[in-house]
C-alpha cells in the first residue's frame, strides 16, 4: 500500500483514509476512540507507527471503484493494519493460529499492543487438527498467553484452509475482531470485495492483519 504517511512503507490504499498510531501499547479505550472517529494516537511519536487503522467501508468503496481488488493483493507493508466497520470492538476475538512462526508472532504482538483493551474479551483460537509435534509447545504457550490476557478463552481444532472459512465462522458466531497474518491479505481482500454489503455481511466485524 503507498502513501506519504511513511515513505518507507508501501501503501496501495489512499493515505487520506489511513490513520497511523504511534503507541507501543494502545491506551485503554482505544476501540471507542476509533468508533467515535478518533484519528491517530501519538503515544511515542519518536518511533515508527505500531499500527495503521482504516474505516473498512471507505476502503471497500475505494476498492469497488476498481476493476479488481489488486492493490490489496500486492505485497503488504510490515506494519499491522486494523480495518473496522460500524464500530471497533474487542468483545469477541477470533485468532487464526496455523503453526507458523508468523502466526505465533502475530498473536504475541497483538496481545502486547492491545493488552489494556482485551482484559474483558472473549477469545477463540482456531488451530489445525494436525500440527507437528515440534509446534505443540508453542501452541500451548499461545493458548496460555490468551487465557492469561482475556476473560475467557476457547481453543478449537478445525482444518480451515481458506480465509473465507474464518470469515464465515466469525460472522456466524458474531465475533468482533479476526486476527490473522498478512499472508492471507490477498484472499481476505477478495472475500470482502465480493461479499461487501451482501446478505452475510456483519458490520461489527473488524480485521487485524500483521506478520
Amino acid at each position: 500500500m503507498q502513501g506519504k504517511i511513511e515513505t518507507t512503507v508501501k501503501f496501495a490504499v489512499p493515505e487520506e483514509i489511513i490513520s497511523p498510531h504511534y503507541c507501543e501499547r494502545l491506551p485503554i479505550g482505544f476501540p471507542a476512540h476509533l468508533t467515535k472517529g478518533g484519528k491517530g494516537l501519538m503515544c511515542s511519536p519518536e518511533q515508527e507507527p505500531s499500527l495503521y487503522t482504516a474505516h473498512l467501508p471507505e476502503v471497500l468503496d475505494w476498492l469497488h471503484g476498481l476493476d479488481k481488488p489488486r492493490p490489496l493483493e500486492e505485497e503488504p507493508c510490515e506494519i499491522p493494519v486494523l480495518l473496522f466497520d460500524r464500530e471497533m470492538s474487542t468483545e469477541s476475538l477470533l485468532f487464526h493460529y496455523d503453526g507458523t512462526p508468523a502466526s505465533a508472532r502475530l498473536i504475541r504482538n497483538f496481545v502486547g499492543l492491545f493488552k489494556e483493551n482485551i482484559r474483558e474479551s472473549k477469545a477463540t483460537i482456531i488451530s489445525p487438527c494436525f500440527i507437528p509435534k515440534s509446534k505443540l509447545k508453542e501452541e500451548q504457550e499461545i493458548v496460555q498467553l490468551l487465557t492469561q490476557s482475556t476473560r475467557e478463552t476457547s481453543f478449537i481444532k478445525f482444518n480451515f484452509t481458506r480465509i473465507g472459512d474464518f470469515w464465515s465462522y466469525a460472522v456466524k458466531h458474531k465475533c468482533t475482531l479476526l486476527v490473522t497474518t498478512k499472508y492471507y491479505q490477498s484472499d481476505l481482500a477478495k472475500v470482502l470485495f465480493h461479499f461487501y454489503k451482501g446478505g452475510m455481511w456483519y458490520d461489527r466485524l473488524s480485521f487485524y492483519l500483521s506478520y
